[in-house]
């Protein structure tokens, strides 16, 4: 399928009946380190096609930002003909991934024991909101797991309802668990030819990633609750108005708040014993916070953004989208690269030796079904 030797993963070809964002994010981020990604779809294709607006060229760019590197067929499985493509496929791929329900897949004979079966090397990842047991009849939407893994109750005002973050978060981080695990399972199916079944679910996920929060429940027996922008155990460390706006002022340790202070001009409050500790600036943060905004109010955002950043102070203004991806760029991050003729976020990862490529635009609907179907030895319909 890949001519040209190129990437970390060149020569691994990837099984792809995942659809929305989890799985298709995952198989994005394989395919720019160089894996043959094989997107397979229904014939109506993946719902986020159509999840509009925005648009470019009447796609939606959800969907653009997440299929890059990558080759559509569209398959019907409860057709006999799309259904024996779909097999011939899973008994060559190197790794089978799918968010279908636990057990959705099994009447295809594309459950993991019949893979298996087909291709006892693969390595075969299921993604599921839920997990494969008691929460095998949950949709695995990532609002819902926002909500009842415990994250809304984390995100908003103290006194106002909870909120969901801004992204699909849970559904992002599990794409990058099955990363994780399909990699770490090629390795050791490297070492003793085996494949296994990697297995992912977003409240996993949600509950791992809440790192601090949730163990402060399961390691000290506190329940957090919403603190708006406030850190439970760090003071400052969350948005404070200045002359004309909002800066996040971070003070991570006593070092970085002596700077603080000395930088804000008022250099007593390192060494008040109210505040010379990072315990007790926690406890005393409701004396502490008018002290700073009286010092903030004196000068703008900016000015302080440059006063704070010299004086090594970690801070920084609240950007939208624009004014991120205009800051990377500053920074000579290049942020925005072309696959084909469609801008997208360049991979997080590089690599000296063998950097991602960008080689593929994101496929139209059964772009490549003719050629598949040949690559597998399969009658074109």
């Amino acid at each position: 399928m890949s001519p040209v030797p190129r990437g970390p993963l060149d020569g691994v070809l990837v099984a792809d009946f995942s659809r929305v964002l989890a799985g298709p994010y995952a198989t994005m981020l394989l395919a720019d380190l160089g894996a043959d990604v094989v997107k397979v779809e229904s014939p109506a294709g993946d719902d986020t096609r159509q999840w509009v607006p925005p648009t470019r060229d009447e796609v939606g760019t959800y969907y653009l930002a997440i299929n890059r590197n990558k080759r559509s067929i569209a398959l019907d499985l409860k057709d006999a003909e799309d259904l024996e493509v779909a097999h011939a496929l899973s008994e060559r791929a190197d790794v089978f991934i799918h968010n279908f329900k636990p057990g959705g897949l099994d009447r295809f004979a594309l459950g993991y024991d019949d893979v298996a079966g087909r291709n006892p090397a693969s390595v075969y990842c299921s993604i599921s909101g839920f997990g494969a047991t008691g929460g095998a009849a949950l949709p695995g939407y990532d609002l819902l797991v926002q909500g009842m893994s415990g994250l809304m109750s984390l995100t908003g005002s103290p006194d106002g309802p909870p909120y969901r973050a801004g992204i699909s978060v849970f559904d992002v981080m599990t794409g990058l668990n099955s990363v994780i695990g399909i990699l770490a399972a090629l390795r050791h199916r490297d070492a003793t030819g085996e494949g296994q079944h990697v297995e992912t679910n977003l409240l996993s996920t949600a509950l791992s990633s809440l790192v601090n929060q949730s163990s402060a429940y399961v390691a000290g027996g506190v329940v957090p609750h919403r603190m708006g922008n406030a850190h439970l155990s760090l003071f400052p460390y969350e948005p404070l108005a200045t002359g004309d706006g909002e800066l996040i002022v971070v003070a991570g340790n006593d070092g970085q708040f002596r700077r603080l202070v000395d930088a804000l001009g008022v250099p007593e409050l390192a060494d008040d014993e109210r505040f010379d500790r990072v315990g007790r600036r926690n406890d005393h943060r409701e004396e502490l916070r008018p002290l700073l905004l009286k010092a903030l109010a004196q000068r703008s955002a900016q000015e302080w953004f440059d006063v704070l950043t010299e004086a090594g102070v970690p801070c920084g203004p609240i950007n939208d989208v624009r004014g991120g991806v205009e800051l990377a760029e500053r920074l000579g991050l290049e942020p925005v690269v072309l696959a084909g003729d469609v801008p997208t976020l360049r991979n997080p990862i590089r690599m000296s030796a063998s950097p991602t490529r960008y080689d593929l635009p994101p496929p139209a609907l059964d772009e490549h079904g003719h050629e598949v179907r040949a690559w597998l030895g399969l009658p074109s319909t």
